[in-house]
């Protein structure tokens, strides 16, 4: 008989859960557009329409660089946890 290898389910961790929300805020921010579509109040001359986008730019690479990283302190710890060798 061939031996099949143990298939795991996806374990939800309170990391995987804070790796899911950033990266789905962003998403909700643009789709609720009854949140921004108004021209007040102004940043140097720019409606509010555009600057709030510009900024959601900026927060979405800050939120998916920090659920790269907790995703690869996920994957260490559970390299570790499954007695692999952690880098």
């Amino acid at each position: 008989m061939s031996e099949t290898p143990e298939v795991r389910p996806p374990v939800v961790t309170p990391v995987r859960v804070i790796i899911a929300l950033c990266l789905v805020a962003p998403f909700v921010a643009m789709l609720w557009v009854g949140s921004y579509a108004k021209t007040d109040p102004a940043f140097i001359g720019i409606p509010f329409f555009y600057w709030y986008q510009m900024l959601w730019v900026l927060i979405s690479t800050a939120l998916t660089v920090l659920a790269h990283r907790l995703w690869l302190r996920d994957q260490r710890g559970r390299r570790t946890q499954d007695g692999g060798v952690a880098k």
